[in-house]
This record gives C-alpha cells, structure tokens and sequence, in this order.
C-alpha cells in the first residue's frame, strides 16, 4: 500500500509541474497581445493603403542582400537565389505605446505574426517561377515598428528565377539576369517604389564555380504593364554572370588544338608509311568528334551558331584537310609512278630503236603532258616530285592557317564579349 500511495503522489506533484509550466507560457503571449493589441486601433483597416499627404502615393524602400546563388541552370534558363529582402514604409495609423520600448531604443522587433494584421506591400518578382520564406522551426521574418511609425519587414528568402540566357559567345560568354519587382495591384499613382541606401548587396563570402558576379545595375522605372492596363513603379537589378574561361581552357581548347598539333605530324610521314598516316588522321578526326559532342551536352540545343562550334568547326576543318591533303598526295603518287614508269619505257625504246631498226613514228611519240607537272627538273638538275612538294609546304601552310585562324578567333571573341554597362 506505501507503494502505491508514493507512486499516485508522484503522478500528482508531474501534474502540477506540467500544469504551472503551461500556465506561464500562457500568460506570456497573452500579456505580449494585449500591449500589441494597442498597435492597431479599432478604425484600422489593412486592406486599405496608409493615408498620404494630398493622396500621393505611398513610398516604399526596398533593398536586397544576396546570401548565395545555389546553381546556373542552362537546361531549365533560371537560377536559384536565398536573399534577405526588407522593405520599409510609413503607417500613420498605428500607434505605438511607449512602454514597448525599452530604455534608449527607438524601435521594436515583433514576431511575424503580427504582420498579418497590418497593411502590406503586395510585391512580386515578375520573373520569378518560386518564391517562399524559408523555414527550420518557424517562418524567417520579422516586423520592426520605429516611434516615427516606419514599418520595416525584413525576411530570409529562396527563389526561383527565370533568366533568357543567350549562347552566341558561349563559353566566354555572359549572361544578364534582370529581376523585376512591381506592385501587383497598385500603380504608380498608389504606390512608388525606391531602392533603399543599400539597395542590392552581395555576400563577400558567395563564390560560383563557372561563374564571376560582375557589378550589379539598379534601376528604378515606371512601365506600362498589358496585363494590368496600367502604369507600374518597378524596380529591377541586372545579375551579370561572367563564364569562367580557365575550365574550358583546360577541358576544350587546350586538347583541341594539341590534336590539330598533331595531326601535321603526318606531313613528316613518308607514303611508304600508309597505314600508320591514315591511322593518325582518322584517330585525330575521331577524337575531335568525340571531345565536342561531349562538350554540346553541357548546354541546350539552340537553333544559331555558338563561338563553340566556330572553333570545333575550326578544328574538325584543319584535320579534314590533312586528310584530304594526303589522299591527294597519294593520287598524285599513283600517277607519278605510271608516268615514271612510261618515261623509262619509252627512253629504253628510244634508246634501242637505232640497233633494232625500229623507226616507226608511234614508238616514239611523247605522251601527252598533264595539266600539273607531275615532276620536274630544277637548273641544277635535281629533280622535284609534286606530291613531295605539297608535303614540304603543307608543313607550313597548315600551321601558319591554323594560327592565323586562332588570332581572329580570339581577337574577335575578346572584343566581342567585352562587359558594357547598361
């Protein structure tokens, strides 16, 4: 019996714990609603806008800090963004007890919940796909009240959003991503919005694997909007992207050109080395092939001609004429052995018609000439085959096309995507 009465006083003194634990936390929200309760008076509407002088539009500052941007999406055009947003405005209606404020301070932080008994901007990106407050245990926003009757809310965001990204310089190329914000139903005769002194800042720390932040343009517009048949104040920053060029350095043109380089090796190979010459022109084709079809993956497949493809045009072109240069080398070859091979027969003919008394006027016409000299004799008397000669100069005529080609390639792609500040 002692037993079970020590355990029935336990349960009981559990219970007053746990009773005297909720009343307190209780009572705290309740005495915190009934000073804030005081905030808004009972004429206060929040689906109608603060009231300005002379009816002017009610001025809200916006700024923005850019925390990180989680990825680039080519496939999808959009990139991923958490940010700090605040804005800021002036509610002359509410009304703010002086015993919230603590000794020297000017200012109180509430719970976001208390904002969704106020009047609030309605703001939007206009090319954002998603927007939300992020979240672990609770919503990541605030409301801060000033005794001058400012408003600021202040929230920690992630976004989706879209960007037209253009491919014609790719990969030195660089992208701009502008983010609209507007007022969904207020115009510019209700609401002008104005970028704060800070305005859009970036995080020191926010490093991109491809990419470098170039600096960022603010703007402030009033543009017409179809959709709403009306004049909108607007707000837009321009995100610059600059694609790093040292990986494709390293993975494309570095690798590209050592096959071109290699690929004139064959101009040192005599014909006598057929399999092994034709060997190394197809398996240098055939790497390029390889190397740039696995490079057009990386981005999506659009309709005009990228800096890429001049270059692996460049490339694939260079190899292709080493090719062509030695089929043509081994025609000529073909034809000058059977010319060589007439020449001969018909000097020993010559030679031998005066013994043989065979003097008859065919066996000793001279064969018709070709329209390119298959060989020939210099003053020296050495003589000079064509297809050695084409060999001798392609040695310099490739690289020296080749290198010429890279030099506008290149000096008109720098220029080209040169940043220019809107």
């Amino acid at each position: 019996m002692d037993i079970d009465s020590g355990r029935s006083n336990l349960k009981i003194w559990f219970i007053l714990i746990w009773l005297m634990i909720n009343c307190t936390n209780a009572l705290i929200p309740r005495a915190l609603i009934n000073k804030t309760k005081n905030i808004i008076p009972d004429y206060y509407i929040k689906e109608l806008r603060p009231p300005t002088s002379r009816g002017r539009p009610i001025e809200v500052d916006f700024s923005m800090r850019v925390m990180d941007i989680n990825s680039i999406n080519v496939e999808d055009m959009d990139f991923r963004m958490d940010m700090f947003l605040k804005q800021e405005w002036v509610d002359a209606r509410i009304k703010i007890p002086e015993e919230l404020f603590e000794y020297g301070d000017d200012s109180i932080t509430l719970p976001s919940q208390f904002f969704d008994n106020l009047w609030q901007p309605d703001l939007y990106f206009l090319n954002s796909k998603v927007v939300e407050i992020a979240t672990l245990t609770h919503k990541f926003s605030s409301v801060t009240l000033y005794k001058n009757k400012t408003i600021k809310y202040a929230a920690r965001m992630h976004a989706i959003v879209a960007c037209q990204m253009e491919f014609q310089h790719y990969p030195m190329d660089t992208q701009l991503c502008p983010i609209s914000i507007e007022s969904f139903s207020y115009n510019n005769e209700k609401m002008n919005l104005k970028w704060s002194s800070t305005g859009v800042t970036v995080s020191p720390e926010l490093k991109l694997l491809q990419y470098n932040i170039l600096p960022i343009d603010l703007q402030e517009k009033n543009v017409y909007t179809g959709e709403k048949n009306g004049n909108f104040s607007r707000l837009v920053v321009n995100f610059r992207f600059e694609r790093q060029i040292g990986h494709h350095l390293i993975q494309t043109f570095a690798p590209s050109t050592l096959v071109v380089v290699l690929s004139w090796f064959s101009f040192w190979l005599g014909l006598d080395a057929i399999p092994g010459r034709m060997t190394l022109l197809v398996t240098c084709l055939l790497t390029l092939v390889t190397m740039f079809t696995g490079l057009r993956s990386d981005i999506p497949a659009v309709a005009y001609i990228k800096a890429l493809d001049l270059w692996m045009a460049g490339c694939m072109i260079s190899v292709f004429a080493a090719l062509a240069e030695f089929v043509i080398v081994k025609v000529l070859n073909a034809k000058y052995q059977t010319r060589k091979t007439k020449d001969k027969t018909i000097a020993m003919e010559t030679a031998i018609a005066p013994w043989s008394g065979n003097t008859t006027k065919h066996s000793f016409s001279v064969p018709k000439q070709n329209f390119l000299k298959l060989y020939w004799k210099t003053k020296k008397g050495k003589e000079k085959v064509l297809w050695r000669e084409i060999d001798r100069y392609s040695r310099i005529i490739f690289p020296a096309l080749f290198f010429i080609f890279c030099g506008l390639y290149w000096t008109i792609l720098l220029i080209g995507t040169t940043p220019v500040l809107i």
